[in-house]
């Protein structure tokens, strides 16, 4: 009992707000874009055969998005999304964090290694090929074969060259597939950053809630060659020109306006058990917020106290605390929203459905009940796997540094037969050079003293190595005292001078030795039922998103987010999450000024700002007197949604998606049209930032802006 695209035909509400829809798909809630305000034709938004928005739209070094602002490759995202790429560029002689940066012309924008921007050229629905041949008498192992089998012939019939890709990726549970054809471009430059005390005001403190005073943003540019094709960075490379770029209102916006996020949201999990929904509310997210507590109990002082190690851990902090923040929030909406009991109520409707049909009976009948049980015996496995994550890659970060090594150590002799270990060496020095630019052993020790006997409370003893409660402490002080692979220098000349003797040396090393056992207690007793969970869990999921597309042809359907391109849109809009509270829908730099506090690292401010600020000089970009600074609408967004472009009703930037809500953020599993709401850096403060601030009006006027 397989699904056709005509189950996927939903009705759609005539409220829009929730949702994350596939672009290709248009035709299927084109009509209340139209009801809700949109002003453009279904293909200005997407299309193949010629130029659409979407071709103004690229994911952003895998994780972000950011848009296309001008006809020479000029790029908006926000200043979160750029902030690793900042920090690298960043020294004590330059430190482009504390004090922004603000290249004058095209030879002053700064080469970022690494970075890439991936443009989305064709979604096309398979569903039908890949699924040729699957029966539902099928076992998931055969099922699943039978799927990789058909997904690998598919792929190879329809193999691109180059930097285009085409891959197949799958949608609403493993029950639809879409082919995804891309292109990414590899020379991408540094053209401007806020200091932190514009991209970053707030820290910690404003993250996830509103009202919010951020100008998260920064500006970027794409290369290419002189054919306008992807290119590695080369100094002969010219400015891209783009098939579309956004221009950019600087018009009022008003309460009930139109909004559209564009981007690529990561993941949702809309589809998940109640029982799914009380284990993260009640056990896996406090425990993973306690972990990351410490750890960033640990940090902060320390970067505060020190401007090298502010500039050394400001991008892994940041990346610490997001999720913790998010977290938090996640519990508090869960709970306000009672969504474990919601989820209840609709397990009932979908049983009680199950019940009006023979077939759909004997087919999803114990679909619902088998994913609770599954949740209640074995979620453990998860919740184990989880406590790894937060310490093995998140705790003290010699542990994964140090793992690191194994590749080369336990295959020394093949790598030297096969004539890649000169290579393998290489890339072990550079990742160490990497490693040790932007770390301070004195911090990561402190952070081992704290995690250490969390993940101990946490585990469950058969996850620990024999001795490991009793002797971490000693072991600790034994790494980071005699560690040669804690030591710069002593390991760059190690594998400068790599013999055999020097391999059974650095096998024997106390972090590696840490490591390795740490990892060795995990994979001998987790490893496996976490994979099996993970494994029937998706089995389950399968099959109970099949029974909703079957069952609930009219439902309001769509596909959990997955890194792809997703349309969202809403309005304009505030909010009232508790009682007594109304949030207004936007927030102006007056706020900034009276959040300021020079003894509160958070709410720190340039000389330069409060002096812009005192002169009220705001250009063209104010509305009724005021400079907006953010804004929120109720378009459901996620993480990946960060950078989206938020676009008005006829295709112009409004501003910049950065955040939800803290009431919001359960909106990866549930979603409430009168609590979520997501945040966006208004684009009038953001070119105020850039010609007032930066003194880079001549970025201005390669953009088209609409008055």
């Amino acid at each position: 009992m397989f699904l056709t695209i005509a189950f996927l035909i939903t009705a759609i509400s005539a409220r829009a707000t929730e949702g994350m829809w596939i672009p290709s798909l248009i035709s299927m809630f084109y009509s209340d874009m139209k009801t809700n305000g949109l002003k453009l034709k279904a293909e200005d938004i997407y299309a193949t055969n010629k130029s659409s928005l979407k071709d103004a739209i690229v994911q952003f070094d895998g994780g972000c998005t950011a848009e296309i602002v001008s006809a020479e490759g000029l790029l908006l995202t926000n200043h979160h999304c750029g902030y690793d790429a900042i920090q690298k560029l960043s020294s004590l002689e330059k430190d482009y964090l504390k004090n922004g940066f603000w290249a004058k012309n095209r030879s002053e924008e700064l080469q970022c290694p690494g970075l890439y921007v991936t443009f989305v050229k064709e979604i096309r629905e398979v569903t039908k090929e890949v699924l040729a041949g699957v029966k539902p008498e099928m076992t998931a192992a055969e099922r699943n074969a039978l799927i990789k089998k058909n997904i690998a012939e598919i792929e190879k019939k329809s193999a691109v060259t180059g930097n285009i890709k085409a891959k197949i990726k799958p949608f609403n549970n493993n029950n639809q597939y879409f082919m995804l054809v891309t292109e990414d471009f590899n020379d991408i430059r540094l053209v401007g950053t806020p200091p932190n005390a514009i991209g970053k005001f707030g820290g910690d403190t404003d993250n996830w809630v509103w009202p919010r005073h951020t100008g998260d943003f920064s500006v970027f540019r794409i290369y290419a060659n002189k054919e306008n094709k992807s290119s590695e960075y080369s100094a002969e490379n010219k400015a891209f020109k783009p098939d579309h770029f956004l221009p950019i209102s600087v018009k009022p916006r008003k309460e009930g306006d139109f909004t559209m996020v564009y981007g690529f949201p990561g993941r949702t999990d809309q589809h998940y058990c109640s029982e799914k929904i009380r284990f993260y509310q009640d056990i896996e997210r406090p425990a993973r917020i306690a972990m990351r507590t410490a750890t960033m109990d640990q940090m902060k002082p320390a970067m505060n106290d020190n401007d090298l190690v502010r500039i050394k851990y400001s991008a892994k902090q940041a990346s610490i605390a997001n999720a913790w923040k998010k977290w938090i929030g996640q519990i508090g909406g869960l709970k306000a929203l009672n969504a474990v009991a919601k989820k209840q109520q609709w397990e009932t409707e979908y049983a009680t459905k199950t019940n009006s049909d023979p077939q759909w009976k004997a087919r999803y009948g114990n679909v619902i009940n088998d994913m609770n049980t599954l949740t209640k015996s074995a979620s453990k496995y998860e919740f184990g796997r989880a406590m790894f994550t937060e310490y093995f890659y998140y705790g003290p970060e010699f542990i994964n540094f140090c793992f690191g090594f194994n590749g080369l150590l336990n295959n020394y002799e093949k790598l030297e037969k096969e004539q890649k270990l000169s290579k393998e060496i290489d890339n072990l020095k550079e990742s160490a050079d990497a490693f040790f630019k932007d770390y301070d052993a004195g911090l990561d020790f402190k952070i081992m003293k704290v995690t250490t006997p969390l993940y101990i409370k946490y585990c469950d003893p058969k996850m620990l190595p024999a001795g490991f409660s009793e002797n971490w402490e000693k072991n600790g002080e034994n790494i980071f005292k005699n560690s040669l692979m804690l030591n710069p220098e002593k390991l760059k000349n190690t594998l400068s001078n790599l013999t055999p003797e020097a391999i059974e040396l650095l096998k024997k090393d106390p972090a590696l030795v840490y490591a390795n056992e740490l990892y060795n207690g995990y994979a001998s007793s987790y490893a496996q039922g976490a994979s099996e969970f993970a494994s029937e869990e998706n089995r389950l999921l399968q099959l109970y998103v099949e029974g909703i597309l079957t069952m609930f042809p009219k439902k309001k359907n769509w596909a959990d987010a997955n890194s792809t391109l997703r349309i969202a849109y809403g309005k304009i809009e505030g909010s009232a999450p508790h009682d007594g509270m109304s949030y207004k829908h936007f927030t102006t730099i007056d706020g900034i000024m009276q959040k300021y506090d020079p003894a509160n690292p958070d709410f720190e401010l340039t000389q330069r700002f409060i002096d812009l600020y005192n002169k009220k000089d705001y250009g063209t970009y104010t509305q009724d007197g005021k400079l907006w600074v953010c804004f929120t609408a109720s378009n459901h967004t996620t993480g990946g949604n960060s950078g989206s472009p938020v676009i008005d009703a006829k295709g112009n930037l409004l501003g910049i998606n950065f955040d939800r809500s803290w009431e919001s953020t359960m909106s990866d599993f549930v979603f409430d049209p009168s609590r979520c709401r997501n945040i966006v850096v208004d684009a009038r403060y953001v070119l105020w930032v850039i010609e007032k601030y930066g003194e880079a009006g001549h970025l201005l006027k390669e953009m088209k802006l609409v008055r």
